[in-house]
């Protein structure tokens, strides 16, 4: 994150109309459920207006030339472009998975298993925990919660907690890896956690999935359901090929971000390529199959999602250049230590989304160690689990389970997650202090 000109118009007129439309904005975004109005739509709004404000404030009070304003823009900008490209790579591949029957696959296997309730609750949160490292929440979330409804449709109770379970479990996996989730991967970028750095974070992640896991595998009975079983799901042509291009893809990214430099979307895009031969190979030897085009997956991208991280990242530019963001700075990381500032930050994630958070902290720029980064990654990772509405994951599964699992549910299991919540940040305080 960058931009070091402040207009220093917080107690100005334009600084309250920004910061209130802002505010206004992400209400909207809050009640997306309700209102049905895409969250993309009131954040690209309120960042355009945020910015015509800015630069009219730059220009006519501060004297900027058109070079300043246009290099605050675009360092907002290359921020948003290196997201978007990363990210619809990331999400190509997830829709090729998709349309390859990869997750069908998998939902039917778990199912043909026959493991009673106990069992397939804890399979669940460790595929999930696991998956959740490469696939985004979202996806990861709606795959296990599918299984979860095939068997457990005469258990109101199992289900229930089983989608607490993948909320944890999917919020946790994705902190120790940079692909894990957007906050991650904005750090990784960012260079405030090398690659390897964001393993350290295992063992914590774990036990914040896991302690909760432990104690509500108690309240589930050991009976086995009865799933109504589904058609034999069969792995189309290809689907192999594009796990192992996925892969390989990751791989690339890696090694562009930390042995050459090059930000790692320079390696998606890369593997954006394979899978476009890919998608032509599988043409060419296969004519049932003629249909399939790699930019029908590009086409499904989570356009909404893309559109949304365009708003945010440009609201926030916005109100870092009329000094919202060194105010909140001083106010968090001057008034707290570094520890309890983050734990806040956590806490802050579970009523405003994990992404304009993170990408607070990352413009506020406080001067905190590899410790206390990895920290913040953490909080701001797993503190989307401590209510329902507090990450994608948990919102998803609500519509999923179509009342089945709510807002109240979750919240009646808040001291099992809070618990969760603490143990995770006090191992990660003690494996750093080793």
């Amino acid at each position: 994150m960058h931009g070091d000109l402040n207009l220093y118009e917080t107690n100005s007129v334009v600084g309250w109309v920004c910061l209130g439309l802002f505010v206004i904005a992400y209400l909207f975004v809050a009640t997306e459920e309700i209102t049905k109005i895409r969250k993309s739509k009131p954040v690209i709004l309120a960042s355009c207006i945020i910015w015509f404000l800015v630069a009219e404030v730059a220009v006519n009070d501060h004297g900027f030339s058109k070079e300043q304003v246009e290099s605050l823009i675009k360092h907002d900008l290359m921020d948003f472009s290196e997201l978007l490209l990363f990210l619809l790579v990331s999400m190509t591949y997830t829709n090729a998975l998709v349309e390859r029957n990869v997750f069908k696959k998998i939902r039917y296997t778990l199912i043909c298993w026959g493991l009673n309730y106990r069992q397939l609750f804890w399979l669940t949160g460790f595929i999930a925990f696991f998956l959740s490292t490469v696939a985004n929440n979202l996806t990861t979330a709606m795959v296990m919660g599918a299984v979860v409804l095939a068997c457990g449709k005469n258990n109101v109770e199992y289900i229930k907690l089983s989608f607490i379970n993948i909320v944890i479990a999917a919020n946790a996996g994705g902190v120790f890896s940079p692909f894990g989730d957007i906050t991650t991967l904005m750090v990784w970028q960012e260079g405030k956690i090398p690659f390897a750095g964001f393993f350290v974070l295992f063992i914590p992640a774990l036990v914040n999935f896991v302690l909760p896991a432990a104690i509500f595998s108690f309240f589930i009975p050991p009976a086995c359901p009865v799933a109504k079983m589904e058609e034999p799901v069969k792995l189309k042509k290809g689907a192999v090929v594009i796990i192992f291009l996925f892969f390989i893809t990751i791989s690339i990214s890696v090694v562009c971000e930390e042995v050459l430099y090059i930000p790692p979307f320079m390696g998606m895009m890369m593997g954006l390529a394979l899978l476009m031969f890919a998608s032509y190979w599988l043409k060419k030897s296969n004519k049932n199959d003629s249909s399939y085009d790699v930019f029908s997956n590009v086409r499904d991208s989570e356009w909404d999602t893309l559109l949304f991280f365009y708003g945010i990242i440009f609201c926030i530019g916005g109100l870092k250049e009329l000094g919202y963001l060194e105010l909140a700075s001083h106010a968090i990381y001057d008034n707290l230590s570094f520890t309890w500032a983050n734990v806040f930050i956590g806490v802050l994630s579970a009523v405003v989304d994990n992404i304009p958070v993170m990408l607070s902290v990352l413009e506020m720029q406080p001067p905190m160690d590899l410790t206390q980064w990895l920290l913040v990654t953490l909080t701001a990772g797993v503190g989307g689990s401590l209510l329902s509405i507090g990450s994608a994951a948990g919102v998803a599964l609500m519509g999923q389970s179509k009342g089945l699992y709510t807002f109240i549910d979750h919240l009646k299991w808040l001291p099992v997650i809070v618990l969760g919540y603490c143990v995770s940040i006090y191992v990660h305080l003690l494996i750093a202090s080793w």
